[in-house]
């Protein structure tokens, strides 16, 4: 008996006839290009059937080989050096020439714009340290500046998105120490804003995040655990003055309610200390008002009266100790007790430089594990806190000006921004923020 014959007396008996084997040729897709349907591909292929896969482009695989072959023969970072050399030399190049770096070429400018080149400086303990300023000129836009310590050089940066070149009340921010978050604020033609967006030392760039729950101005903000807190302020509306506090957890990309403030504020003043946010603010009748938030229990406690009394704008805390200013232009420093419960002297310069608006000491923020003071005419000045013990007049190396070069250049140099704040507006630090890469 034939194959055929025998093929049509098991279809007689009701057993299940298997279709020929379709050879890989015989798909479609690899039918002769010149066949533009189905039908007038069966007429050649018969028996076969329609491809698992009929996107399926003939050339895919030879295009990602050739990609390969392209990376492959890709020339190296740097000429007779292995790329993980080559990485190892340009991480080691300073901060102030990476943007020089970026425009060499291709592949160094995808190195420098993701995080791996980054990552890796600050694992090895080559990531460096700016001093960021942003600052209300005279006729009301905001301008910031980045100033390296090393070089003692200010930095041009990307301009503030427009919602932001000229918002009142907005919050500054620093978040995985490289991303400077800017939110909410007063809008002066749209009002109370919710606004999120930051900028990454490592790109150069601004980005948007997620908006805030609640519109808001004037009000506190902390990063505590790498997560950014927001509580009270101000909002449009019938009832002006909130009590109401957020937090964003950059790991989820979101923004939650935490537990509202006993009373309504509009903080002026804040500092995380021993894991505690400390606040202090004007209340709904102009009354000060303070307060404190535990992260943990997520709850508003009172603050000491001797911790309220003396507080003064700009305050930090470092190395365990809380320290704020004892006079306006900053040449003394006071550090806070509280076993006492009071404000003691901590640290004077000798070198006071008078009441001044233009060398008002508008914030105190850590640099290089010193304490950095920062002035509205942008001098900055370093104190070492390492060895309070001391006195200065054996030590002059504790305190260090790094930006006006020098105490009486500075008075020279500053004399007529004096002069001329007194006859109109008066420019004037908003925010002053580090960041690293």
């Amino acid at each position: 008996m034939d194959s055929n014959t025998e093929r049509s007396s098991n279809a007689q008996r009701g057993f299940r006839v298997q279709a020929p084997l379709v050879d890989s040729v015989s798909c479609y897709c690899k039918v002769d290009a010149s066949l533009k349907t189905v039908a007038g591909a069966r007429k050649f292929v018969p028996g076969s059937k329609l491809c698992i896969q009929p996107d399926i482009n003939p050339n895919a695989h030879r295009g990602k080989n050739l990609r390969r072959e392209k990376t492959r023969i890709q020339p190296p970072l740097l000429p007779g050096l292995p790329d993980d050399l080559a990485i190892a030399c340009l991480i080691r190049v300073p901060r102030v020439e990476h943007r020089k770096l970026r425009l060499v070429c291709k592949r160094w400018y995808r190195l420098l714009a993701g995080n791996f080149f980054y990552s890796l400086r600050k694992s090895l303990g080559m990531a460096e340290e700016w001093v960021y300023v942003i600052k209300r000129e005279r006729d009301g836009r905001i301008s910031w500046h980045a100033f390296d310590p090393t070089y003692q050089l200010w930095q041009p940066l990307p301009p503030v998105p427009g919602e932001y070149s000229a918002a009142l009340g907005f919050g500054c921010a620093v978040l995985s120490g490289c991303h400077l978050y800017l939110f909410g604020g007063k809008d002066p033609l749209k009002g109370s804003m919710r606004r999120v967006i930051f900028y990454s030392a490592r790109t150069n760039k601004w980005h948007r995040a997620p908006d805030m729950l609640r519109k808001r101005h004037f009000f506190g903000s902390c990063v505590i655990n790498n997560c950014l807190y927001v509580a009270g302020g101000e909002c449009d509306g019938i009832q002006r003055t909130l009590r109401s506090a957020e937090i964003y957890d950059p790991n989820k990309n979101r923004w939650s309610f935490i537990s509202d403030m006993s009373t309504a504020m509009v903080p002026f003043i804040g500092v995380v200390h021993e894991g505690m946010w400390f606040l202090k603010g004007l209340g709904t009748q102009r009354e000060v008002m303070s307060e404190a938030y535990s992260p943990e229990a997520n709850t508003w406690t009172p603050i000491s009266e001797g911790m309220v009394a003396d507080w003064r704008n700009p305050s930090i805390s470092l190395n365990g100790q809380l320290y704020g200013l004892g006079c306006p232009d900053g040449c003394k420093l006071k550090v806070y007790d509280r076993v006492t419960d009071s404000w003691n002297k901590f640290i004077d310069s000798k070198l006071h430089l008078g009441r001044s608006f233009a060398f008002k000491a508008a914030a105190l923020v850590p640099l290089n594990g010193k304490l950095c003071i920062i002035r509205n005419n942008m001098s900055i000045s370093l104190v070492d806190i390492s060895s309070p013990d001391k006195p200065v007049e054996g030590n002059p190396h504790l305190w260090e000006n790094i930006a006006g070069k020098g105490h009486f250049r500075t008075l020279v140099s500053n004399l007529w921004s004096t002069i001329a704040a007194r006859t109109g507006l008066k420019s004037h630090i908003v925010h002053c923020q580090v960041l690293q890469a």
